[in-house]
């Protein structure tokens, strides 16, 4: 049985991680994805202290070494249940079952889909939700990127340096990302603004050929190659719930302390109840969720 199971190793899972085996705690860090979580998909953070501009990648590397370097156990697996059990928590994954005295659950989330109809059918046949995955595949390309929140706005600025045509749909009047990203894509002549429009219909056979947006102009077809879908995150902590509560949205409850309404399992990172998600902040609640798991041990 190890000290502390953290699930998820995203910046929150990772600082965690650091900050237990820091107050010398065995640590076990299992995650079903890649190592480093959303932020292995940023092409350019620059609003992380200390950097400039750095990738998501090499962030992320240089925190997965940082925790390896200080001790701490990574395992590959997905976790689909939690349990109680007398002297902790066992957390059964796909490949193994993790024993630990207490459990920080850092599982981050996924990309929200739209909703439409076909939209699986077309997932890697013109829809993605990754432009850095798949950005290389639409060179030369028309495409369209649905959202207006700062990860379209980056999907945006990254994909118009390659693609012939880049149109932004936004359901809202106003883009609610940075306004320097912004500027940026108003300064590119390859980039078009739809706002106050939804998808409401793919246009294609095997292949995607366009979308169809009705708005306050009435109802049209953009004709593109493929679509980025950017409308947020689904908290992924659905293997918890027969342990803790949920919120409504499918986000753990918690205040700055990061305990749940399971005593002895903490929460950090984007699937916590908050309002801000960033890099910075997940970092915040790793290294808070570790020294709450830690006084919790030295409590018992």
């Amino acid at each position: 049985m190890t000290d502390i199971l953290v699930i998820g190793a995203g910046p929150a899972g990772l600082t965690a991680a650091l900050y237990a085996r820091r107050g010398e705690k065995e640590v076990t860090v299992v995650e079903k994805g890649a190592f480093g979580g959303q932020m292995t998909f940023s092409p350019r953070i620059e609003n992380y202290p200390g950097f400039e501009t750095v990738s998501g990648t090499a962030l992320a590397d240089a925190m997965v070494s940082q925790v390896l370097n200080q001790g701490a156990n990574l395992e590959p697996d997905e976790i689909t249940r939690i349990e109680k059990i007398k002297d902790g928590f066992r957390a059964i994954g796909e490949y193994g079952v993790y024993e630990a005295k207490t459990v920080i659950i850092a599982a981050g989330a996924k990309h929200r889909q739209l909703g439409v109809e076909g939209e699986n059918r077309f997932t890697g046949e013109g829809i993605s939700y990754c432009a850095v995955c798949d950005g290389a595949f639409y060179k030369g390309k028309r495409v369209a990127v649905i959202g207006g929140g700062n990860s379209a706005l980056q999907e945006a600025v990254l994909l118009s340096e390659g693609c012939e045509k880049v149109t932004l749909v936004q359901n809202l009047d106003y883009f609610t990302g940075e306004q320097k990203l912004i500027d940026t894509l108003k300064a590119r002549p390859n980039v078009e603004f739809i706002t106050g429009a939804v998808v409401t219909g793919l246009v294609g056979e095997t292949e995607l050929e366009g979308i169809r947006i009705s708005g306050k102009d009435g109802t049209k077809v953009l004709p593109v190659d493929g679509m980025f879908v950017a409308i947020g995150l689904v908290p992924q902590n659905e293997f918890a719930a027969n342990l803790i509560d949920l919120d409504e949205r499918g986000y753990v409850p918690s205040g700055e302390d990061t305990a749940t309404s399971c005593k002895g399992v903490f929460v950090a990172g984007d699937c916590r109840s908050k309002n801000i998600r960033q890099i910075a902040t997940a970092v915040a609640d790793g290294a808070s969720a570790a020294l709450a798991a830690i006084r919790y041990i030295d409590g018992m």
